[in-house]
């Protein structure tokens, strides 16, 4: 087991959530429920689940980052986990159990670094007008 383990609170909603992330992730292996707790690992991370009723509700405060290969991964990433949720600003969106998820192209994070201010600059704020990246307008505006 990981030293540290994140852990979602859910209403009720463990166990179908823990199904829908193994339904998506083909690096998945799913636990299952043991009482209240659960756990399911994703792309190496285990993630433990607590049904623990409807006292706290999932925010934006604790998001899990997709780090996407190339634009065909985010398009996916952001389909499949945005369905029945809500989508937000710069890569941002919930999925329908309220769980917070960035979908990020490896690009991003190379053009919004790059030593060239000013070009990174330009990057920066195409992004900030996108909802899913698209690494094609990133690169044009930053090539522009």
């Amino acid at each position: 087991m990981q030293k540290i383990t994140p852990c979602l609170w859910f209403d009720n909603q463990g166990d179908a959530a823990m199904k829908f992330y193994g339904s998506v992730f083909k690096n998945a292996k799913i636990g299952g429920m043991q009482g209240i707790m659960g756990s399911f690992e994703i792309e190496g991370q285990t993630i433990m689940i607590l049904d623990g009723g409807p006292t706290y509700k999932l925010n934006e405060a604790f998001s899990l980052y997709i780090n996407c290969q190339d634009q065909a991964e985010v398009d996916y990433y952001w389909d499949k986990l945005g369905t029945g949720g809500s989508y937000s600003q710069c890569g941002w969106l919930k999925d329908k159990f309220g769980v917070s998820w960035q979908v990020v192209p490896e690009a991003l994070p190379r053009l919004l670094g790059s030593s060239d201010r000013p070009r990174a600059e330009k990057a920066m704020q195409a992004m900030l007008q996108m909802q899913k990246i698209d690494v094609a307008k990133l690169e044009a505006a930053y090539n522009s």
